[in-house]
C-alpha cells in the first residue's frame, strides 16, 4: 500500500511490491540460493534468516518503454538499484524514500534488482548496534512511474492564519531535462494558482493562495484538504502530483506549545516500527491496529522512535487526529560515534529527506533530532546546532527539539524550541518521580538556556515481562511496571510547566543481538503491550490516567469508533 489516498490522476503509477520477488542472500550459509518472498518485508521474517546480517538481492521485472521513475520508500540499511544490470541509484538509511529516473528504455521486459545491506560498519554512522532492531530488506513499497522529460518532485503547502483568513504558501519542485515552457496549476478547495515553469534541471515554483471558511485541522476535527499540482503545455496535462495537508499553525509561546492558538497537553507513547511477524515492515492493518490501541488508551500523540515513519502510518495519524513527534535517525550516539567522519553528512541527508518528504502532514507538530546523543559536549552541541539550522531552513512552520538524558550536564538547551528529557525514576534509580522531576526542572529553569521554554518528558516508564506476575510487585513483574508507571504519569501530568509526556514505550520490541546488554529475551520490555500487542497490567493504568487527565479525549475516541 503506497498511501491512504490517490497521489496521481495523470502520471501512471504501479506498485511493484505487494507481490512475490526473487530473494538471493549474497552471504551466509545459503549464499547464492534463490527464494520467492513477499514484499515489502524484512528478511529476518523469512525462515532461516532471523539473524542474517549481510547483503541480499531482490529481483522482479516490469514491462514498458520510454521514461520511468523508480521510487523506493524504504530499503534497509543501504540500497543499490539496478535496471537491466545498470546501476541507477544508491541510498543510505532505512527510513526515508529515494528515487531515480531512467530515460529511453526500449520496449519489452526489464529486470529490476535491489541489493540491500544491513551490516554494521564504520561506513555507517547511524545504523549501529542499538536498543532496537536494524532489519534488512525492502521494508516499504517500491513504485514504478511513467514520466515525461519533466515531472513534479514535490508540492509543499505551508498554512498560516491571518485574522479570520488563512494564507497558504506553496512551493513545488519540478525536475527533468526538458527546458520547454510549461504551466503549473495548483488547486486547493476551489482556488487555483497558475505559475510559469521554464528552464532545464530543477525549477522551484512558488506562490500563495488565500482562504476563508475552511476548517482548521485539530485532534478533535482532523480536517484534511487536497492540494493538486498539474503540469500543462497548451492546456494539456502531462504530469501531476496530489497531496494532502491541513489548515493548522503550531508555535511556542513562553512555556506552552500552541496548536491554532490553543495550548497542547501531550499524552503520548513512543512507538517503534516492530512486530514479531513483520519486523519493521508493518502492513496497513497492523499500523491501524496499533493506532486503535493507542487511541483506546486516551493518548493524543505518538513519538516516532527513533527514525522517520512509514508515510501510511503518518496518513493514518493525519486522518485520526493523532499528533506526531517525528524524529530523524540517530539514537544514543556517543561523542566518539558522532565524530565518525560519515556522521554529519549522513545525519544531514536523513534529516533533509524526512522534512522534505513529510512536510505536508498536519499531524507532525514537531521535529526531533539526535535522541540521547552527546549534547553535553562542545562537538555534540555544534552538531545539534547545524541540524537545527538545516531543519529551520527547510521548515519554519514547526518547532524543533531533541530528547536528552544528560541529567544536569546538557549544554545544548539554547538551541531547540522545546526542552525535552527522558527520565526513568524508580527504574534505573530509586529517586521518587516527584523529587527527580522537580530537581531536574529547577535546574533547567535556573541554570540553562532552556529556561522559560516549553518542557516535555519524552520518555518515562519501566520494564514488565508479559505474564510475569508477582504478589510482591518485584522488578520486571507486570505489577511493578503498572505501579511505577502510574506514579510517574501522575507526577508528570500534574507538574506545573510540563507540556506533557511520552511513555516508553507502546510495545515490546526486538533489539540488536550485538547490543542486547542486560535486556531479558533480547528485547526492550518496557511496552505497555507486548510484541504481539497483548495488554499488560500497565495498559489499564495508563488508560485510567490518560482518560482521567482529559476525559474528552476518550469520549471523542469512543465516538469515532462507534
Amino acid at each position: 500500500m503506497i498511501r491512504t489516498f490517490q497521489t496521481h490522476a495523470v502520471r501512471r503509477q504501479e506498485e511493484l511490491t505487494g507481490r512475490l520477488w526473487e530473494f538471493t542472500p549474497l552471504g551466509g550459509e545459503r549464499a547464492g540460493e534463490t527464494f520467492a518472498v513477499h514484499t515489502p518485508s524484512c528478511w529476518e521474517s523469512y525462515p532461516g534468516f532471523g539473524l542474517y546480517r549481510g547483503e541480499g538481492r531482490y529481483a522482479t521485472s516490469f514491462c514498458g518503454e520510454g521514461n520511468f521513475r523508480i521510487e523506493c520508500k524504504g530499503v534497509s540499511h543501504t540500497a543499490a538499484v539496478y535496471v537491466d544490470g545498470k546501476k541507477i541509484a544508491s541510498h543510505y538509511n532505512a527510513y526515508t524514500a529515494f528515487s531515480a529516473a531512467v530515460y529511453g528504455l526500449a520496449a519489452g521486459e526489464h529486470r529490476l534488482e535491489i541489493v540491500a545491506d544491513n551490516r554494521f560498519s564504520p561506513a555507517s554512522a547511524l545504523h549501529v548496534p542499538n536498543d532496537y532492531m536494524s532489519y534488512g530488506g525492502i521494508s516499504r513499497p517500491v513504485l514504478l512511474e511513467r514520466i515525461t522529460d519533466r515531472f513534479i518532485s514535490y508540492i509543499h503547502a505551508e498554512p498560516r492564519r491571518e485574522g479570520d483568513k488563512w494564507r497558504v504558501r506553496l512551493r513545488a519542485l519540478i525536475e527533468g531535462a526538458d527546458g520547454a515552457e510549461a504551466v503549473l496549476r495548483i488547486l486547493i478547495a476551489g482556488k487555483e494558482l497558475s505559475l510559469p515553469v521554464a528552464g532545464t534541471g530543477e525549477c522551484l515554483a512558488e506562490g500563495e493562495l488565500e482562504f476563508d471558511g475552511v476548517r482548521p485541522w485539530s485532534p478533535a476535527d482532523p480536517a484534511l484538504y487536497t492540494v493538486t499540482a498539474v503540469l500543462e503545455r497548451g492546456g494539456v496535462p502531462f504530469d501531476d502530483l496530489i497531496d494532502r495537508f491541513g489548515f493548522r499553525e503550531v508555535r511556542t509561546e513562553g512555556n506552552r506549545i500552541l496548536l491554532n492558538g490553543t495550548p497542547l497537553k501531550i499524552k503520548g507513547v513512543c512507538r517503534h516500527e516492530d512486530h514479531p511477524h513483520y519486523g519493521c515492515a508493518l502492513p496497513y492493518a497492523a499500523m491501524a491496529h496499533d493506532l486503535a490501541l493507542i487511541r483506546d488508551l486516551g493518548a493524543n500523540s505518538v513519538r516516532t522512535s527513533h527514525y522517520p515513519n512509514d508515510e501510511v502510518f503518518l496518513d493514518l495519524c493525519d486522518e485520526l487526529g493523532i499528533l506526531v513527534w517525528e524524529e530523524n535517525h540517530a539514537r544514543g550516539l556517543s561523542l566518539e560515534q558522532m565524530q565518525n567522519p560519515n556522521f554529519e553528512r549522513q545525519a544531514e541527508e536523513v534529516t533533509r529527506e524526512m522534512v522534505v518528504q513529510h512536510y505536508n502532514h498536519p499531524s507532525v507538530y514537531i521535529w526531533g533530532i539526535l535522541n540521547e546523543c552527546a549534547s553535553d559536549t562542545a562537538f555534540g552541541k555544534e552538531c545539534y546546532e547545524k541540524q537545527f539550522a538545516l531543519i529551520r531552513s527547510l521548515d519554519k512552520s514547526r518547532p524543533c527539539s531533541f530528547a536528552s538524558c544528560k541529567f544536569k550536564t546538557d549544554i545544548s538547551f539554547g538551541l531547540p524550541d522545546v526542552v525535552s528529557y527522558n527520565i526513568y525514576p524508580k527504574w534505573y534509580h530509586d529517586t521518587p518521580a516527584a523529587e527527580y522531576l522537580a530537581d531536574l526542572y529547577g535546574w533547567v529553569q535556573r541554570e540553562t538556556e532552556g529556561a522559560g521554554k516549553p518542557f516535555l518528558i519524552t520518555e518515562i516508564g519501566a520494564g514488565g515481562l508479559y505474564g510475569y506476575r508477582s504478589p510482591y510487585a518485584t522488578k520486571w513483574s507486570e505489577e511493578y511496571q503498572a505501579k511505577t508507571l502510574g506514579e510517574q504519569l501522575r507526577v508528570v501530568l500534574s507538574f506545573p510547566g510540563c507540556a506533557g509526556v511520552y511513555i516508553w514505550q507502546f510495545c515490546d520490541i526486538r533489539i540488536s543481538e550485538e547490543w542486547w546488554g542486560t535486556r531479558p529475551r533480547t528485547m526492550n520490555n518496557k511496552g505497555i503491550v507486548d510484541e504481539y500487542r497483548r495488554p499488560k497490567l500497565a495498559y489499564q493504568t495508563v488508560k485510567e490516567i490518560f482518560c482521567g487527565a482529559d476525559s474528552a479525549v476518550c469520549e471523542e475516541n469512543a465516538g469515532r469508533e462507534s
